[in-house]
């Protein structure tokens, strides 16, 4: 069985290595990823390594979305993205038939 991380930004951290960690991310935009960090990792392992972030901090982290190298791989379990519906609201307007005299066009 698998541990679940609930967070508000993709993260892979080396601390979460081989723990057999799914993360759930709720981005700002409403839409909502879970994928396997152990596979992520995998995955990005070599960018990773060459990043600054991941020598320094042992982490790496991305707020509006996750990697594209990651969109359609087998890393995502599962993503959703909020509907957004246009309500139309019809409004009775009530109109008015003037009759303009030529001196009040002017």
């Amino acid at each position: 069985m698998s541990n679940l991380l609930k967070s508000k930004r993709f993260v892979v951290r080396q601390s979460l290595i081989g723990k057999n960690t799914n993360v759930e991310v709720e981005f700002k935009n409403g839409k909502t990823v879970t994928y396997s960090h152990d596979k992520a990792y995998e995955i990005m392992k070599e960018t990773l390594e060459a990043m600054n972030c991941w020598s320094k901090y042992k982490s790496y982290t991305a707020t509006n979305n996750i990697p594209k190298v990651l969109r359609e791989t087998e890393a995502v379990i599962s993503s959703s993205e909020v509907e957004v519906v246009d309500e139309v609201v019809e409004t009775e307007v009530e109109e008015t038939e003037e009759v303009m005299t030529p001196e009040a066009a002017f």
